[in-house]
């Protein structure tokens, strides 16, 4: 994937999450995942995005 197609990519993601609306953007974005993860259909590879996907200690909001 190129730079302007991941950009496309990102951009399209950004607006449909907009339109979506902030209470059903982590609806969406597991529904993404999981037709990603579908798509990608090799087990391990999933599993070490799931991994790499994780954000840092100081990034997660405080219960």
């Amino acid at each position: 994937m190129t730079d302007s197609e991941l950009d496309l990519v990102y951009t399209t993601l950004c607006k449909t999450l907009t339109a979506e609306g902030e209470a059903q953007a982590p609806l969406y974005l597991a529904r993404l995942a999981l037709l990603c993860v579908t798509e990608l259909g090799d087990t391990q590879q999933a599993l070490s995005l799931i991994e790499a996907a994780k954000l840092p200690a100081s990034s997660a909001v405080a219960a």
